[in-house]
């Protein structure tokens, strides 16, 4: 517990495939008592538009980045941020990436690779900001746990695991995310 009795935040941040998931499981086996949140994959497969089902909101940013990014992100960051506004149920929680990393890793990599426009970077920076801004103390993780791997691992474990909406993930993405978490947690560099 934090020193004033609320649950430690952890936020677990790596690449696509780097071996969160597995990290979490592991930390589950070692300490039952601690809370773990995963990212919610099968909410992004099946979002639920009005009485039907949406689509798969995954496949869509992988199939046509252009359209979907800023949806896709849009979507992630509330998710992450109602996540960590949940009321923890131990002593800690440790959460599979954080609202900053959908910022300064995922939207601006895909904001540098074109798939973002300059509009849509600023609406989305503008929302993170205010909401982050409104909510940081209730959801800052008071540290972040790096995973590191190198991209050509991630993609070997990205192509084992065999996902249907990963099929197009190059190594060339996972480079960028890679530069970015870099960037971001070991250098220090966030805009």
């Amino acid at each position: 517990m934090g020193r004033s009795g609320a649950a430690l935040r952890l936020a677990l941040e790596g690449n696509i495939a780097v071996g969160k998931s597995t990290f979490l499981r592991l930390l589950g086996r070692a300490f039952p008592s601690w809370q773990r949140a995963a990212e919610p994959v099968e909410r992004w497969r099946g979002v639920a538009a009005g009485a039907a089902q949406g689509g798969n909101l995954l496949q869509r940013l992988y199939r046509d980045p252009q359209r979907w990014a800023f949806t896709f992100q849009t979507f992630s960051c509330l998710g992450r941020l109602q996540t960590q506004l949940e009321r923890p149920e131990g002593p800690v929680r440790v959460s599979e990436r954080s609202v900053y990393s959908d910022r300064y890793v995922f939207a601006k990599s895909l904001f540098e690779a074109g798939q973002l426009d300059a509009l849509e970077w600023a609406v989305y920076q503008e929302c993170h900001s205010f909401l982050v801004g409104q909510l940081g103390a209730r959801t800052a993780p008071h540290a972040f746990l790096y995973l590191r791997a190198s991209p050509q691992r991630c993609l070997e474990r990205l192509r084992s695991r065999a996902r249907p909406e990963e099929r197009d993930v190059t190594l060339q993405y996972l480079q960028q995310l890679h530069e970015q978490h870099e960037r971001w947690l070991l250098q220090r560099s966030a805009e």
